[in-house]
């Protein structure tokens, strides 16, 4: 499973690369607007830190036209960009004539199995369904996942990615996985969670004091 920061925190995003746990990052424009930062210019220095992994930057209009204007400046920034659409008709007009011409494509704002169906036959490279936001109205959201997945594995002509969006909590990683999810993205500290576990804790203290008992010094 691939792992994305949904963060425009370039510290965060720096500090997971260095941690071996970045495979991509991803960005909004709630993301971006709580940064306070010019938009292009943070999005090319995420780029840089990452210039490998795919980095997803989101198109500001919901008309076509104009979507696809933006599209093809944010395709512009790297070669490593996915440009990131919304889940409506133009948005996959746009993702359709994006991914033609060879760019990768995060269709976002999934909410159905059936939305994940058309995005893959647009040429979506990524589809990002919001588990947590389904959770919040009383829905299941990895339900949805389960349900993508199924139909994706029923047509092995897509190749679209299930990149499971609006996490909130380590147990939606766990459950994504154990699902077959491609890809997980949420804030890092979610990440950074994932190898806390007091046993662990404890038993380090244990042994670190064991080690003390002895008086040696392996350096």
């Amino acid at each position: 499973m691939k792992f994305f920061a949904d963060t425009s925190d370039l510290d965060a995003i720096a500090d997971l690369a260095d941690l071996g746990m970045l495979d991509g990052v991803t960005t909004n424009p709630s993301i971006i607007a709580k940064s306070g930062k010019d938009f292009i210019p943070l999005i090319q220095e995420i780029c840089k830190i990452c210039p490998d992994a795919p980095v997803s930057a989101e198109v500001a209009s919901t008309d076509f036209e104009i979507m696809m204007k933006e599209g093809d400046k944010l395709a512009a920034i790297a070669d490593n960009i996915a440009v990131k659409v919304p889940l409506t008709e133009a948005g996959l007009k746009v993702c359709k004539n994006l991914s033609n011409n060879g760019t990768m494509v995060n269709v976002t704002l999934c909410f159905s199995p059936l939305q994940a169906l058309l995005a893959a036959k647009a040429g979506a490279a990524f589809i990002s369904p919001f588990v947590g936001r389904l959770d919040d109205i009383g829905l299941t959201g990895m339900d949805l996942i389960a349900e993508i997945l199924n139909i994706y594995d029923n047509y092995p002509e897509f190749h679209t990615e299930v990149l499971v969006a609006s996490v909130r909590h380590p147990q939606h990683i766990r459950e994504s996985a154990l699902l077959g999810a491609d890809v997980v993205t949420c804030p890092p500290d979610v990440i950074k969670k994932l190898y806390k576990h007091p046993l662990t804790d404890n038993g380090l203290a244990g042994f670190v004091a064991d080690w003390k008992k002895t008086g040696q010094s392996i350096l």
